[in-house]
């Protein structure tokens, strides 16, 4: 989920078909959900989000300082599974020294949960994101511009929805070097400055939702968009392209949130497409997409699913059917166990539940949707991909589970890459 509890996200649009790549289980495995070690010239990027958000500034960091959250321990043994290189959690609250990311690594995936082997990530990116930033704009129309935090009526007026700076905050964990001198970031990248955004309208009278005050300042990143070169080894660098864009709900008639959704997502379509990111300038100044024939990996919770739920319609295929990346389509038969399970919603769905990475509510609410991706440029072949999500009848589904989740809402998606 993202943003506020039981957050949901979408979209409507059938998807090119590609053939799943799914790794065996380890050898002597008891569970068919932990997948084989990726091959001696593999990376194993991943995505999380593990919804480590809490209400109160520092609660978080405060919570991690002891081996004894039952949710952390259960998201660092999902970790401690699936072994992945790289990976890009979301919703883990921001603190500025990185205090509670130390103790997550510390105190939970430097120790073995339920027999699993430990996990150390030497390399680890940390940045501010937009979440619970002030924007001092009136930006949920309701004729206040509120600024001081701890409030839904703050969190509405922050540049991303937050009651407090960090929350909802994402971070790179790696066993790889972070070339970090290389690393751009765009928080601060304004949405009007999008060529041909979605900017909203008020359906009744065609008028801009967002006054020329607000649109002056608002920025396009409800979290942020990374740019994060992975020193792979292999000479030339994988960019890791994260993010964590607004769900395309809670809003109103102006469809705001859905806008600012398909422009997120739209971001990187542009970036990594030469000549087409040409508008785009970072934190730094520095302007231009992604160089021609650089190696990335996109990332993240990216709130949008291509058949089913609220959002813009071709909000995924932006990605999903650009030319240079590759949908190798992670899937598992825990979501499938899942959506025939709990129905509902389900029941109507368009798209293929195997592809589920999110347990969203199933009535009133969309059913299980696939949300978090990991997509490789076609520069990087894909060896093998999952969703971990176990069956009922798996040892692990304990992690995972039916409401309320033991871990989060979310599943671990992972994509293995020739490196």
């Amino acid at each position: 989920m993202t943003d506020t509890p039981r957050r949901i996200a979408s979209t409507a649009t059938l998807v090119l078909a590609a053939s799943a790549l799914v790794a065996m289980p380890a050898a002597g495995s008891e569970s068919p959900s932990i997948p084989a070690p990726p091959g001696e010239h593999e990376v194993r990027f991943a995505t999380f989000n593990t919804a480590l958000e809490r209400p109160e500034e520092g609660m978080l960091a405060e919570e991690l300082a002891t081996p004894d959250s039952d949710q952390a321990r259960n998201v660092a043994e999902i970790i401690q599974h699936a072994r992945p290189d790289v990976l890009l959690v979301n919703e883990f609250d921001h603190d500025e020294e990185g205090v509670g990311l130390r103790r997550f690594q510390d105190n939970y995936l430097s120790v073995g949960q339920n027999g699993a082997d430990p996990i150390d990530y030497p390399y680890v990116y940390n940045a501010p994101v937009n979440t619970g930033v002030a924007s001092g704009a009136d930006l949920n129309g309701d004729g206040e511009a509120v600024t001081e935090p701890g409030t839904p009526e703050y969190a509405e007026d922050a540049f991303g929805y937050g009651v407090f700076p960090g929350q909802y905050g994402m971070a790179v964990l790696s066993k790889y070097p972070i070339v970090t001198d290389e690393v751009r970031t765009f928080q601060t990248f304004l949405w009007a400055d999008m060529p041909n955004a979605l900017l909203p309208t008020d359906p009744e009278t065609g008028d801009p939702y967002y006054s020329e005050e607000a649109l002056e300042v608002l920025r396009l990143s409800s979290k942020s968009h990374w740019d994060i070169p992975i020193d792979t080894g292999r000479g030339r660098p994988v960019h890791l392209l994260a993010s964590h864009p607004t769900p395309p709900t809670f809003d109103g008639p102006e469809k705001r949130n859905v806008a600012r959704n398909h422009d997120e997502i739209r971001f990187w379509a542009d970036y990594v497409r030469p000549r087409a990111g040409d508008y785009v300038y970072d934190d730094a100044g520095t302007r231009g997409g992604l160089a021609p024939g650089a190696r990335f990996v996109i990332a993240g919770d990216l709130n949008a699913d291509p058949n089913d739920g609220d959002g813009h319609p071709e909000a995924m295929t932006q990605l999903l059917e650009h030319r240079d990346i590759v949908d190798v389509r992670p899937s598992s038969q825990g979501g499938r166990g899942a959506a025939e399970r709990q129905g509902a919603a389900n029941d109507d769905q368009m798209g293929d539940p195997e592809l589920d990475s999110a347990d969203f509510v199933d009535e009133p609410g969309p059913g299980n949707l696939r949300v978090d991706y990991v997509l490789p440029s076609r520069s990087l072949p894909a060896r093998a991909s999952g969703v971990f999500w176990p069956t009922v009848d798996d040892p692990l589904f304990r992690l995972t589970g039916d409401y309320p989740f033991p871990s989060s809402d979310h599943r671990l998606v992972w994509v293995d890459v020739v490196r």
